[in-house]
């Protein structure tokens, strides 16, 4: 059974907290908005699904034991907490994503003279609750549509008909802590796992923070899944001497021309499996995806505190006085991703932009 980062029913929010994670299985309440914005800033929900979701139901919490004198009210409470709780993490455009959608819903709604104010507050309510489900089944899709492409490939380029089991990479934590549930590019490793074409899983620690090795790890252990852990400098040796068939990381926004800004160390683990010849796939639900944003140069890139480089937990490893750079984020450039796999379809990044204009058409 996957693990459950987010326990919601209605009037009800709990987190897991992943900051104490390995060591600590712990459920924060999650009473409003502040409570959302703190927990998504600090880090102790992340991921670019699961903070869209936790922020959204963090004002659906609160909204809920209260009384609105009339839609505008209400209205004027949705679209000022939704733009608050974006600014908790700039760089994730799943928040914003979601919270443009609400506010349009809710200024709809205002504006129709049938809808009373309990009726708007209630429809405001179910699709905030809508996302948890939503979110389950499109990283469902991701993971078949990956876990296919990855086959497709091995299969073509070995000139076997139907591939074996295989040896993949990730980057990151990508998996039911950072989603809604089963995940985005581990939702690809878990479908392969469900097709018994897994061979084995190599997870990154990604420092400074350590989300592969407290994270991916912990839930790669939790699901027995065959698995090793590898410092973020063994890529390259890795690459080298592993036989991997794909590296599948995920996003947390992609530009309109397939530029993608993840987990720092994304970049670099692209440039090296472009030098090996390794496929490198983005795994991400549309909600990722900002055809606002040209390209990843466009891209806002969340700068973090010092600490995190300097301390593991509260246990200083750099100098005292040292400078630090600490961005949260790097930008893949479009050139190095083989390919962008959505709960629609897996894309090339130079026909992404037609191709989920076309989609949102629908």
């Amino acid at each position: 059974m996957s693990l459950q980062s987010i326990k919601y029913q209605r009037g009800s929010l709990e987190i897991l907290d992943q900051l104490l994670l390995p060591v600590v299985s712990k459920y924060l309440t999650v009473r409003g908005v502040e409570d959302g914005w703190k927990v998504i800033n600090k880090m102790q929900v992340r991921g670019a699904p699961a903070i869209a979701i936790v922020g959204c139901l963090s004002l659906a919490v609160e909204i809920y034991p209260e009384e609105f004198g009339s839609k505008k009210s209400l209205r004027q409470e949705i679209e000022g907490k939704l733009n608050y709780l974006v600014s908790a993490r700039p760089t994730a455009v799943n928040m914003k994503i979601s919270a443009d959608e609400l506010i349009t819903l809710a200024n709809d709604l205002t504006k129709d003279d049938a809808v009373t104010v309990a009726e708007m507050k209630q429809r405001f309510l179910n699709a905030t609750e809508a996302m948890l489900e939503k979110d389950i089944a499109d990283n469902r899709a991701i993971g078949a549509n990956g876990a296919k492409a990855i086959l497709e490939h091995v299969a073509e380029a070995t000139g076997v008909p139907v591939a074996g089991p295989v040896r993949v990479l990730t980057h990151c934590n990508t998996g039911s802590l950072a989603t809604a549930g089963y995940g985005t590019a581990l939702g690809v490793v878990r479908r392969l796992s469900e097709l018994s074409k897994l061979e084995h899983v190599y997870c990154t620690e990604t420092r400074p923070y350590n989300q592969g090795a407290r994270l991916t790890a912990y839930e790669l252990v939790h699901e027995k899944l065959p698995a090793t852990l590898v410092l973020d400098s063994m890529v390259a040796a890795l690459l080298r001497v592993k036989n991997i068939a794909a590296v599948v990381v995920g996003a947390d926004r992609v530009a309109a021309n397939g530029d993608t800004a993840n987990k720092i160390g994304t970049y670099q683990i692209a440039v090296v499996a472009k030098h090996h010849g390794v496929p490198f796939y983005v795994a991400a639900p549309l909600t990722s995806i900002d055809l606002q944003i040209p390209s990843g140069d466009h891209i806002i890139i969340e700068v973090r505190p010092d600490r995190e480089m300097t301390h593991v937990g509260e246990h200083r490893i750099a100098a005292p006085g040292i400078n630090c750079w600490n961005p949260a984020f790097d930008v893949t450039p479009a050139s190095l991703i083989t390919g962008i796999i959505t709960e629609h379809g897996v894309f090339k990044p130079s026909a992404l932009k037609v191709e989920i204009t076309k989609l949102l058409e629908l």
